[in-house]
């Protein structure tokens, strides 16, 4: 008995404490709180917008340095101010046509649209933005084996080889305006790629991933029948 009473004066004892302590948590007072875990509350950053005295200017956010462009974008000759057009590499999605879209009035399109030519160098420019943008899930293949898909994202859907983007006569089938859209807008597990993306350039990976898809149906039809091994031949009896 003894044991058994200390035992819960023990457990009382413990309880009056963490009540005590717990209890005055989100009383008001003037000094900083007491954070046992700080779940990264305070972190040694600049936030947006915010000053800094760390820089002679005072200014947290850093200017571009005189003469840069983006990577990947061409340098404009002459400022829209002007009445000038833009660069064909600087436009995002700006009209309502097919272009801009990928839709004809309430309908998904195909094919490159008339402002895109097929031709060796919109292939080549598909490959390298496709592999910057689209292969890390998609996979160099089109065949939905990224790196992503070996840390547990599923990529099923994003193998461009099914017949839901391969075959019109498929109920599912994704069209070129289709697929231009869901570059623009994300769908699912993706995101949207139209900010980063200009019109141009979302056109040359559609037309890559084409591509693709044409070199895995030639690779698959010229791939020689397997034929079934002929059965060994018996051994010739030794001759005595």
């Amino acid at each position: 008995m003894p044991v058994l009473r200390s035992f819960f004066l023990g457990v009382l004892l413990i309880a009056l404490l963490v009540v005590g302590w717990a209890g005055f948590r989100g009383g008001a007072t003037t000094k900083p709180p007491l954070e046992l875990i700080p779940d990264m509350d305070n972190q040694a950053k600049v936030k947006f917008q915010a000053g800094s005295t760390f820089f002679a200017d005072g200014m947290g956010a850093r200017q571009l340095v005189p003469g840069t462009v983006p990577m990947g974008l061409s340098v404009v000759d002459q400022p829209m101010a002007s009445g000038a057009a833009p660069a064909a590499r600087l436009s995002f999605s700006t009209g309502h046509d097919y272009y801009n879209t990928g839709r004809f009035g309430d309908y998904w399109g195909d094919g490159l649209p008339a402002q895109v030519a097929l031709e060796p160098a919109l292939i080549r420019r598909g490959a390298e933005r496709y592999g910057i943008y689209c292969s890390v899930c998609h996979g160099h293949g089109g065949a939905g084996d990224g790196i992503t898909a070996k840390y547990g994202i599923p990529m099923a859907a994003g193998n461009f080889h099914l017949p839901t983007f391969t075959d019109p006569k498929d109920a599912n089938y994704r069209t070129d305006g289709n697929i231009f859209a869901t570059i623009t807008y994300g769908k699912g597990q993706m995101g949207p790629y139209g900010a980063v993306i200009p019109v141009a350039d979302r056109w040359a990976v559609i037309a890559y991933l084409r591509t693709l898809q044409l070199a895995k149906a030639a690779t698959t039809v010229a791939a020689p029948a397997a034929t079934t091994p002929a059965a060994p031949a018996a051994p010739a009896e030794e001759q005595k």
